[in-house]
């Protein structure tokens, strides 16, 4: 592996995101190490929102794998599971050296398994963590990871969360990218020819996005893409500040400066990545015609497609169930992301609108005060509402974008019923702003 040079204090943001592979190795103690009688679990690999995550050892072939456990209930609690489901399909569809394999789905009534191939060199981000690299080397995992996202393209696939967290390295210290949970499909492509969901990582996410006039899914993939080869050789984001609003206020504008060793080539195409107009941002097949990126360049052929299994069966040995089943369909929220309180769990959304910070909060207010809730802090452009023995808790933030846009940021946690998604979000829908 090439040399990582110089170290360099991470910002925050740049660790935004949990590790599946990173940290020490705990053992696997609250699971059965014997699973069906097809694999041993280890040791425990990391954890993140919705499950943990296990090396263990196939008893057929003694290779190793990674295994995914994941609550049921957190799934249905979340209102995922038709989450979930797009991300194993999208999964299926997906044979690329470079992507992470899912082989097999198993289930009980509890839990889902999910069978991965295991990326024994773990996750590249702890290897930049311990100093920016060296261009030679940023360039060699960025010809990996664009021959990748040049793939999942082609086959309708766009990842929209792509980051140094969700890049993995293998025995051979190639790049594996994993972690599809926010991608899109053609299929969810409106008529108008682009996607309108709000996601992504803020540090990474693409101006277009936060402008919520819909977006192209394989440019927005560039944009982040970008982001990544600027951190691969600087150490640090190229739009960065503890403040988000002033973060997104850096995004939307563009403009950033490359480090003093970045050579004249690279800042080209870093300037070309990171292009606030979508319709002139570089695509990839001019990416691949790069200069810079030409330099000893060798295309990955995809994998052959071979399907991985999705087990059903019956007997005493067959006690798990068909997954698909167990997760069952449900249309849920596209959730920015999700997290583990003490209270129960934080479900965080955002979205655009045009309309006065003022008019916004008040319509919370209002509902709050129609269902019998306290409006427990009120600042400005922010106000916190609690439910009777605080089983409803929701805070929103408005902050402005542009001239004419602001963000609405809400986070809430709801130990019972449905208070917001029956309440509250059919009062605010209205303010969303749906593009020009």
């Amino acid at each position: 592996m090439p040399e990582i040079l110089e170290d360099h204090q991470v910002t925050p943001s740049l660790l935004s995101a949990a590790a599946i592979y990173g940290g020490e190795l705990t053992p696997a103690a609250d699971v059965n190490t014997n699973l069906f009688d097809k694999y041993e679990l280890g040791k425990l690999l990391g954890c993140g929102a919705f499950g943990k995550v296990y090396h263990a050892r196939d008893l057929r072939t003694g290779l190793s794998v990674a295994i995914k456990v994941v609550s049921k209930q957190k799934i249905l609690k979340g209102g995922l599971s038709a989450h979930v489901k797009r991300e194993i399909s999208i999964m299926r569809r997906l044979r690329h050296p470079n992507i992470v394999r899912l082989h097999e789905i198993l289930a009980t009534k509890k839990k889902i398994y999910f069978v991965l191939e295991f990326a024994k060199g773990g996750e590249l981000f702890a290897k930049l963590a311990k100093g920016r690299f060296s261009e030679d080397l940023s360039r060699r995992y960025f010809q990996q990871l664009i021959s990748t996202v040049g793939y999942c393209h082609s086959r309708g696939v766009y990842h929209r969360d792509l980051k140094p967290e969700n890049l993995l390295l293998d025995e051979n210290w190639d790049l594996k990218v994993t972690d599809f949970g926010l991608s899109a499909v053609t299929e969810q492509i409106r008529p108008d020819g682009l996607l309108h969901t709000l996601c992504g990582t803020p540090a990474y996410v693409a101006p277009e996005i936060l402008a919520k006039k819909g977006y192209d899914g394989a440019k927005v993939d560039i944009w982040s893409c970008g982001i990544i080869l600027f951190v691969f050789n600087a150490g640090y984001l190229p739009f960065n500040d503890t403040n988000l609003m002033t973060m997104y206020r850096k995004i939307y504008k563009g403009e950033f400066r490359c480090p003093k060793w970045t050579s004249p080539e690279l800042k080209r195409l870093l300037t070309r990545l990171l292009d606030t107009n979508p319709v002139t941002r570089i695509t990839i097949e001019e990416i691949k015609n790069d200069p810079w990126f030409q330099k000893g360049y060798q295309d990955v052929k995809p994998d052959p497609g071979q399907e991985f299994e999705l087990k059903s069966g019956s007997g005493p040995r067959s006690h798990y169930l068909n997954a698909f089943d167990i997760i069952s369909y449900s249309s849920g929220f596209h959730f920015s992301s999700l997290l583990k309180d003490n209270g129960g769990f934080i479900d965080k959304e955002r979205f655009v609108s045009v309309a006065l910070p003022e008019k916004i909060i008040g319509k919370i207010e209002e509902v709050a005060e129609e269902e019998g809730m306290t409006v427990t802090q009120r600042s400005g452009a922010t106000v916190k509402v609690e439910g009777q023995n605080d089983n409803f808790v929701l805070m929103v933030v408005v902050n402005r974008l542009t001239e004419k846009l602001v963000i609405v940021e809400i986070e809430k946690r709801e130990n019972e019923g449905e208070i917001w998604k029956k309440k509250f979000k059919p009062q605010i829908s209205g303010f969303v702003y749906q593009g020009e």
